[in-house]
């Protein structure tokens, strides 16, 4: 059998739970905001750097996962951030 493109489908695989082991791209403390770029890739933020870089983020973002509640307080996605 032959395929042709129009056969081939592509699924995005759910991304994994943060660990301790994900560090923050711009300090290497830990990471609790995945953001999944419109390009592909992603990049990892602590909640800190989230906030801090959190405007440019969406506008690049094709997902972000938020896991900043794990921390007790609010996430970074909520509220009046959005």
């Amino acid at each position: 059998m032959i395929r042709n493109e129009a056969d081939v489908t592509t699924a995005l695989a759910p991304s994994t739970p943060l660990t301790a082991a994900d560090r923050c791209d711009r300090c290497g403390a830990q990471a609790y905001l995945r953001v999944e770029l419109q390009t592909g890739g992603e990049l990892l933020f602590c909640a800190h750097h989230a906030r801090e870089h959190g405007d440019k983020l969406k506008e690049i973002a094709a997902n972000v996962i938020d896991e900043t509640h794990k921390l007790g307080g609010t996430s970074v996605t909520s509220g009046e951030d959005r």
